[in-house]
Order: structure tokens, then sequence, then C-alpha cells
């Protein structure tokens, strides 16, 4: 299972230079809920959800959206093991994806943020190689 952090799916979705490799569409994708509102305020921020839209909705109908329950939200007020600041929005998803380890899930997290990725590799999350063609 891979756990796609909304870096990846704009990079995606904008063609950037530092797209994910193919194969990762043919993974198990989940995320947290936020991803979802992170794409849209993008696209509506660079005034593209007209024309990104519809491929938007199909990236989204992709990926398993995890709800922030109560326990997500609790480790989120925990401390994260490396001393980096990290953004309201990055510990959720470190806490979503780190509830889903907890439930017995094996995750990777898929993410071109270096922030989440420095704190992912403290917490022993495993990563994606998005190099990989």
């Amino acid at each position: 299972m891979i756990y796609l952090d909304a870096s990846v799916a704009l990079a995606q979705l904008l063609a950037e230079d530092r797209r994910p490799p193919a194969s990762l569409w043919s993974e198990t994708l989940v995320s947290s809920r936020l991803m979802e509102y992170e794409i849209w305020t993008q696209l509506h921020a660079r005034r593209l959800a007209e024309s990104h839209g519809e491929t938007a909705l199909r990236l989204i109908g992709r990926v398993a959206l995890l709800e922030l329950a109560p326990p997500v939200l609790a480790r989120a007020l925990d401390a994260f093991p490396v001393s980096v600041f990290l953004r309201t929005l990055d510990t959720l998803h470190l806490a979503s994806c780190d509830y889903l380890r907890k439930q017995g899930q094996s995750v990777k997290l898929a993410s071109y943020d270096r922030r989440m990725t420095d704190v992912a590799r403290a917490m022993n999350i495993p990563l994606l190689d998005l190099a990989q063609s």
C-alpha cells in the first residue's frame, strides 16, 4: 500500500518535471481526506479547476481516502521524532500514515516534501522511490 502525499498527486496533475513513475498508479493508494482539499485548493489558486477538474476527480477517485478519525488526530498532537518544523497538514498526513501502520498495514510513503520524508525516515516509515522509472 502506498500513502500518497498531495505533493505527488499535484506533480502528476500539473505535469511537473518531477512526476512519479507510471507504475505508481497501478498500486493500492491511500491518503488522508486532506489530500482532496489540498488538490482543489491548489487548482483553484492557479485557476486550473475547470481545465484540470476531471483529471483531478479521476485521480482522487483512484485513492482510498482515510478520514481524520480521533486516533489520527490524537497522534498528530504528539511530538514527532525529528526537530524540524512540520506544517500542520504534514503532521496530519504523517499521523494518518502511522495510524495505518499501527493497524497492521504495510505502507510506504510517496512524497516530494523533504520535511515529511525526513520525519518519515525517523519514524521508520518506508519511502517509495519516486525516481524509479
